[in-house]
């Protein structure tokens, strides 16, 4: 449903450990009952019936209630709507009508099976809603298989910022299917046994939610939000060896895989040379494209259909370049991993809790994701770093992806020649590493040549100055962990003359990891929880020449600090008319998650150099 589908995203990225209740006056909406019920048979079959009620508090929160929908895959399940009505604060009910209902239904071309969706979705639109109203909706959707055989394993997580008077959840199995549960701030109830079938029941509720602060946000943890999961699943090595027993045969080499792979590999000789390029191909030959037919969401499609469409999801990636790699006698295999904020796994082996995939090749020890089109072979996305992941052929337990906090660099190097009149001209040459440089060259691939002095003049606008600017950059279209970019330009009114002013040190133009980007977040409250954190290095050097018509009064002072969160420098030498200026900041973060301490200490290093970073060289006539 999409209002659990909403919460649940606002959850995983914002939960708190403790907060001030939120005053009632603030409250947008109230949600009366909240009723999810599964009906669990032996085969892994079920039905899911919901009902919801909320009361609308607050206007800004009309637009987003206004609807509701149900959504399954046509094939394997049938849905429909039992409720749907608007109840008027007067105690009016107006029910949807039929001319309120959307059904949506993704097929394929007359009589063909659809490419990567068979979903259906009833939309309903409450009529006639004003703040005070309730609404209310109810659907069901038969399942006629599930996801895996004999498995059943369901998630529900909850908000504490939002307000529930009685959260009700039931599971019906066969008394003799072992159901493994955890659960954190719900009650569950004594389990009922009769007539062969085991009823559990777990109840919730909210009356004062709790106000979130930007203190608030962090990972989502295991325990740190109210949440059930439930799994018939023993392990999550079962949960690999039934995903893999239906995905690994999809990998089979056939022999246009194998010719494939050998046109490509073509001029690499090693290991590593060969598989760079088997990546670099899938990861910009196959687009990305969701496969929601049936039980499509946990098996691969054939290789034929995703070479022939050049499209899969990241099943279909993972299983194609493992085939390529077989094809070459490389040795690898697929990875189950959490693409989202979930950085531990609950104790209760979820299926939900790895809802992606990648690779793995054992001879590099070297993780692969080829789905996201801008990272370059031997790196990871940054948000798949030191990740619980789930070896499918050969599982170990506790194994984590490596870090992607370190590595990533930016070097910085501006010239500016002040003229009499206070315009400059000069250049600003940017060599990037890591992320940052993945960053640049995957906004800079997108901008047409005819676009580019545009561009270069919205950068000069992002950091306060205006003037004209042109941009060489470098062109590689693949991928690349290194990035150069240059500009040229000409600055209006760069200082002010007639007067003596202060001229603050800053880069002239915008770029994704300059020394100031690390100081966002320094007077924000210091996080309550563990959150996504990095390290880096940021070098910024300025060489700056003045006309005789002015004079340079004065310059800040050297700074040298260093702890156990950054090293910093910054040195500023007069020479006649000139000024050179080199600061360096090295960020020593080396992990993804960091804690609240770790936060605090962090802040208080930075908080040391602000005063530097807002130096003025003071300039007179």
């Amino acid at each position: 449903m999409r209002f659990f589908y909403l919460l649940l995203m606002f959850v995983l990225t914002a939960t708190a450990v403790t907060a001030e209740p939120l005053p009632e006056s603030d409250i947008p909406v109230r949600y009366k009952t909240v009723q999810i019920s599964y009906e669990v048979n032996a085969d892994g079959s079920y039905v899911n019936s919901n009902r919801w009620s909320a009361t609308i508090l607050k206007e800004n929160a009309l637009e987003s209630f206004k609807s509701a929908s149900v959504a399954f895959s046509t094939s394997v399940a049938s849905g429909e709507v039992l409720e749907a009505y608007t109840l008027k604060k007067s105690g009016q009910r107006i029910d949807v009508p039929k001319s309120g209902y959307q059904v949506t239904v993704d097929n394929g071309y007359e009589d063909a099976s659809p490419l990567y969706s068979d979903e259906t979705t009833i939309s309903v639109l409450f009529p006639d809603l004003a703040v005070g109203d309730t609404i209310v909706f109810s659907s069901r959707v038969t399942n006629r298989e599930g996801m895996f055989p004999n498995q059943f394993s369901t998630v529900h997580v909850f908000s504490r910022f939002a307000a529930y008077e009685n959260v009700a959840v039931e599971i019906v199995a066969p008394a003799t299917m072992q159901l493994n549960r955890e659960s954190f701030f719900m009650t569950e109830e004594q389990p009922v046994i009769k007539d062969g079938k085991q009823q559990l029941r777990w109840r919730y509720r909210n009356d004062s939610p709790e106000k979130w602060t930007p203190a608030d946000n962090g990972i989502s943890t295991v325990g740190g939000e109210p949440s059930l999961y439930v799994s018939t699943f023993k392990s999550y090595q079962e949960i690999v060896e039934t995903y893999g027993a239906r995905a690994t045969p999809k990998a089979a080499v056939t022999e246009r895989v194998k010719r494939l792979a050998a046109e490509i590999t073509a001029d690499g000789t090693t290991v590593e040379a060969q598989a760079s390029s088997l990546y670099d191909w899938v990861n910009r030959n196959i687009s990305y494209g969701g496969n929601c037919i049936g039980i499509g969401a946990v098996v691969p499609r054939d290789l034929d259909v995703v070479l022939d469409n050049k499209m899969g999801d990241c099943k279909d990636h993972a299983t194609l370049l493992q085939a390529l790699l077989a094809a070459r006698g490389i040795e690898s295999e697929q990875a189950l991993i959490n693409s989202g904020t979930l950085y531990q796994l609950p104790s209760v082996p979820v299926v939900e809790a790895v809802n992606h995939v990648i690779n793995y090749i054992p001879s590099l020890n070297l993780f692969l994701d080829s789905t996201s089109q801008i990272i370059p072979f031997g790196m990871l996305p940054l948000n798949l770093g030191e990740k619980p992941v789930l070896l499918v052929s050969h599982y170990r337990e506790g194994q984590k992806t490596p870090s992607t906090a370190l590595g990533h660099e930016q070097f910085m190097k501006t010239t500016l020649r002040i003229r009499e009149d206070g315009s400059a001209t000069g250049t600003m040459n940017l060599q990037q590493k890591g992320f940052p440089a993945i960053a640049t060259r995957a906004i800079m691939r997108d901008i047409p040549r005819s676009q580019e002095d545009f561009i270069a003049g919205k950068m000069l606008e992002a950091q306060g100055v205006h003037g004209s600017a042109a941009i060489q950059r470098d062109d590689a279209p693949d991928p690349q962990n290194m990035y150069k970019l240059s500009l040229s330009f000409d600055l209006q009114d760069f200082v002010v003359v007639g007067t003596a002013t202060g001229l603050l040190v800053k880069p002239v133009a915008a770029s994704s990891f300059p020394i100031n980007m690390f100081m966002l977040n320094i007077y924000e409250p210091v996080p309550n929880r563990p959150h996504l954190c990095g390290g880096g290095v940021s070098v910024e050097e300025y060489e700056m020449e003045f006309p005789a018509t002015m004079k340079i009064l004065s310059i800040p002072k050297d700074v040298v600090l260093s702890d156990a969160f950054i090293d910093y420098t910054a040195t500023y030498r007069k020479d006649a008319n000139s000024l050179s200026i080199r600061r360096e900041l090295i960020d020593k973060t080396s992990a993804n998650i960091c804690s609240p301490d770790y936060a605090a200490g962090y802040k208080k290093s930075l908080l040391g150099i602000v005063k530097d970073l807002k130096a003025q060289i003071l300039i007179g006539d």
